[in-house]
């Protein structure tokens, strides 16, 4: 089962903490997502950002965790990964080299390979929060790399504003097309960013193989 992804922040506080349900095409919940994100303050500059996916079903186990931090400039210092899908079990952790714009990534098993990266090498959870803040100076980044254990390739664009559901609430929204291209996926992710100063993202449509999945925002 391939990993949902989403991430959250606000643009100077020194924490934030969103939860969202995770739904299957049928609307019925599949599990829940929750970000974590701190923002050191001035001094030490660093973001860090903690993402948790439970996902499981009855016999079959699905809890992703992923976690980054990265400096002033958004560019990454490290990721890690963990996750259990049923009895497949994976750890990794890479390490950003951004002097020498490369990336080192060591799994649990011993293996180790280096990535070539573009200047200001970004993590996904990083990448996230880089849209955010350049939507809310009005901006769109432009394509780059995007590290997720693989390096995959995301083109951002900006279809206008519409007005989704989430909750109870009627929600006027930013929506955001993200085609996302690596070794082995070619994917586009709908996602809808609120209109406060923040830019907190709404709700997420991911196509996957047994249909579209929905990301929705609780609190």
């Amino acid at each position: 089962m391939k990993r949902l992804i989403f991430v959250f922040f606000v643009l100077s506080a020194s924490a934030e903490s969103l939860r969202y349900t995770i739904n299957w095409p049928s609307g019925l919940s599949l599990g829940e997502a929750s970000l974590d994100v701190t923002h050191a303050p001035k001094g030490a500059e660093k973001w860090t950002f903690a993402l948790d996916i439970d996902a499981s079903v009855p016999g079959f186990p699905v809890r992703d965790h992923y976690q980054s931090s990265a400096g002033p400039d958004l560019c990454s210092a490290q990721f890690d990964k963990k996750f259990v899908h049923g009895s497949h079990k994976t750890e990794e952790h890479i390490t950003f080299d951004q002097q020498n714009n490369t990336a080192t990534r060591e799994t649990q098993n011993g293996g180790k390979s280096e990535i070539s990266l573009s200047p200001c090498g970004r993590d996904a959870l990083t990448f996230i929060q880089f849209v955010r803040n350049e939507l809310a100076q009005g901006l769109l980044p432009p394509q780059q790399q995007v590290v997720f254990g693989s390096v995959y390739q995301v083109h951002i664009e900006f279809t206008g504003s519409q007005t989704v559901r989430v909750g109870e609430q009627n929600v006027v929204a930013d929506r955001i097309l993200a085609t996302i291209k690596g070794p082995s996926s070619n994917i586009t992710v709908e996602m809808f960013f609120s209109h406060d100063s923040a830019r907190t993202p709404l709700l997420a449509k991911l196509p996957l193989s047994l249909g579209t999945f929905t990301v929705e925002l609780v609190h």
